[in-house]
Protein backbone atom coordinates (compact mmCIF):
# COMPACT_ATOMS: atom_id res chain seq x y z
CA UNK A 1 0.00 0.00 0.00
CA UNK A 2 3.08 2.27 -0.03
CA UNK A 3 2.38 3.59 3.27
CA UNK A 4 3.26 3.41 7.71
CA UNK A 5 1.35 0.74 9.04
CA UNK A 6 0.16 2.97 11.49
CA UNK A 7 -1.64 4.22 9.24
CA UNK A 8 -5.70 3.54 9.81
CA UNK A 9 -6.03 2.51 6.15
CA UNK A 10 -2.89 0.00 5.86
CA UNK A 11 -4.43 -1.75 9.57
CA UNK A 12 -8.10 -1.46 8.61
CA UNK A 13 -7.33 -3.09 5.34
CA UNK A 14 -5.35 -5.92 7.21
CA UNK A 15 -8.18 -6.46 9.62
CA UNK A 16 -10.63 -6.67 7.05
CA UNK A 17 -8.91 -9.63 5.25
CA UNK A 18 -8.77 -11.08 8.80
CA UNK A 19 -12.77 -11.21 8.47
CA UNK A 20 -13.26 -8.22 10.78
CA UNK A 21 -15.91 -5.68 10.33
CA UNK A 22 -15.82 -1.61 11.21
CA UNK A 23 -18.34 -0.28 12.22
CA UNK A 24 -18.96 3.94 13.07
CA UNK A 25 -19.07 4.81 16.77
CA UNK A 26 -20.90 7.85 18.29
CA UNK A 27 -18.04 10.41 19.32
CA UNK A 28 -19.94 13.74 19.57
CA UNK A 29 -20.36 14.90 23.02
CA UNK A 30 -22.87 14.97 25.31
CA UNK A 31 -23.74 12.05 23.86
CA UNK A 32 -19.64 10.53 24.11
CA UNK A 33 -19.22 6.87 24.42
CA UNK A 34 -15.46 6.26 25.67
CA UNK A 35 -13.62 3.49 25.49
CA UNK A 36 -14.71 2.31 28.71
CA UNK A 37 -18.21 2.81 28.04
CA UNK A 38 -17.72 0.34 25.52
CA UNK A 39 -15.71 -2.19 27.88
CA UNK A 40 -18.84 -1.80 30.03
CA UNK A 41 -21.81 -2.58 27.12
CA UNK A 42 -19.19 -5.26 25.32
CA UNK A 43 -18.27 -7.40 27.91
CA UNK A 44 -17.33 -10.28 25.86
CA UNK A 45 -15.29 -10.46 22.81
CA UNK A 46 -12.10 -9.34 21.15
CA UNK A 47 -12.52 -5.57 19.58
CA UNK A 48 -10.26 -3.33 18.01
CA UNK A 49 -11.14 0.21 18.81
CA UNK A 50 -9.76 3.22 16.60
CA UNK A 51 -9.33 7.08 17.71
CA UNK A 52 -8.18 9.53 15.63
CA UNK A 53 -4.66 8.60 15.89
CA UNK A 54 -4.54 5.67 18.49
CA UNK A 55 -5.87 2.08 18.28
CA UNK A 56 -7.01 0.10 21.51
CA UNK A 57 -7.50 -3.63 21.72
CA UNK A 58 -10.39 -5.16 24.19
CA UNK A 59 -10.62 -8.47 25.18
CA UNK A 60 -14.04 -9.64 27.02
CA UNK A 61 -14.54 -6.33 28.52
CA UNK A 62 -11.24 -4.89 29.54
CA UNK A 63 -8.98 -2.96 27.35
CA UNK A 64 -5.24 -3.30 27.00
CA UNK A 65 -3.04 0.05 25.70
CA UNK A 66 0.45 1.65 26.90
CA UNK A 67 -1.58 4.01 29.26
CA UNK A 68 -4.95 4.27 30.03
CA UNK A 69 -7.05 5.13 27.55
CA UNK A 70 -10.61 4.73 28.95
CA UNK A 71 -11.67 8.18 28.94
CA UNK A 72 -10.42 8.35 24.44
CA UNK A 73 -12.99 8.74 22.31
CA UNK A 74 -13.79 5.84 19.47
CA UNK A 75 -15.00 6.74 16.59
CA UNK A 76 -14.99 3.44 14.79
CA UNK A 77 -14.82 -0.53 16.53
CA UNK A 78 -13.94 -3.40 14.58
CA UNK A 79 -14.98 -6.93 15.06
CA UNK A 80 -15.55 -10.23 13.58
CA UNK A 81 -18.92 -11.21 12.56
CA UNK A 82 -19.20 -14.07 14.95
CA UNK A 83 -19.19 -11.42 17.91
CA UNK A 84 -22.43 -9.25 19.01
CA UNK A 85 -22.07 -5.60 19.37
Amino acid sequence: MKNMPSVNKVWGNYLSSIGFVSYPVLDRCPDCYTVRDFCFYNPVGTFILATGSHVICVIDGNYYDAWDSGDELPIAVWRRDDYAL
